[in-house]
């Protein structure tokens, strides 16, 4: 059971990022496409951002590359699939997540 407690915390990271930056986009008025992509929607965010914050998400994207690819993967298998997350998986996901939240502010 504590195993899919991981994956639900995994889940709940995803969509926590997922929204954080849909609302990031329309805070600036930004459309953003209909995915639940957070690599495409950091991408897009970096695109409409001034220098300073483009910068920033790009360092982010890079070097966090894994973690938001397995936060994808996370919403993917929840949908479609089972895959379950340990514990170690799900704490470098959550820190991972606090420093891209973090990094990200209120400023950008």
């Amino acid at each position: 059971m504590g195993r899919r407690l991981y994956s639900l915390s995994v889940f709940s990271m995803e969509q926590a990022v997922q929204l954080f930056l849909k609302s990031k986009l329309l805070e600036r008025g930004a459309e953003f496409p209909r995915t639940h992509s957070v690599k495409k929607l950091m991408k897009l965010l970096s695109e409409i951002s001034e220098a300073k914050c483009k910068g920033r998400l790009e360092e982010l994207l890079k070097n966090y590359a894994l973690e938001l690819g397995t936060l994808e993967d996370a919403y993917i298998t929840s949908r479609y699939g089972v895959r379950d997350y340990e514990e170690e998986e799900a704490k470098r996901i959550v820190s991972a997540v606090k420093v891209i939240v973090d990094g990200i502010g209120e400023d950008c």
